[in-house]
């Protein structure tokens, strides 16, 4: 059985992150998407510290990364992730609502692999995330560490 591919989902409007899970399964998407609500908790669970310490091994397939966030900004956790030489191999596609050109110039500076403005119609918005959610969750080879081992070959070992 093929493994799917983990989603991380940073975004800290509840309406979107409906409207992005909604569009995901819509499209037979059946990824697992961890969704988390700050810079703070996605940097903890990507690190694996505090509550996050125990969570199952690997890293998302993709970051899902919205820019306008509480405690830690979307532009300061991609900050962390593309200087950290584990962390960077990690794609991240910011998912926002910002036009502004600074966003958009400092997002690819700092080695961001996406940028999409969040449409403001609903079946724009289901299209844009069906094509971001087919790329990086099925079509995209993912990096190395990015799915734990599968249980069947780990019970083939011992």
């Amino acid at each position: 059985m093929k493994e799917l591919k983990r989603i991380l989902l940073i975004e800290d409007s509840a309406n979107d992150a409906e409207l992005i899970l909604a569009a995901l399964s819509e499209n037979h998407l059946a990824n697992e998407v961890v969704v988390l609500r700050d810079g703070e908790e996605a940097l903890d669970y990507l690190y694996r510290r505090g509550l996050f310490r125990l969570r199952m091994e690997g890293h998302p397939v993709v970051v899902l990364l919205d820019l306008k966030l509480p405690k830690i900004d979307g532009l300061e956790v991609l900050t962390e992730l593309k200087s950290d030489p584990i962390m960077r191999v990690i794609p991240v596609v910011v998912l926002t609502s910002s036009r502004e050109e600074p966003d958009l110039v400092r997002c690819y500076e700092l080695g961001v692999n996406a940028y999409v403005v969040k449409p403001l119609d609903y079946h724009e918005f289901a299209n844009a995330i069906k094509g971001v959610g087919l790329f990086w969750a099925v079509i995209n080879q993912p990096p190395v560490g990015a799915l734990p081992p599968a249980p069947h070959r780990q019970q083939e070992k011992n």
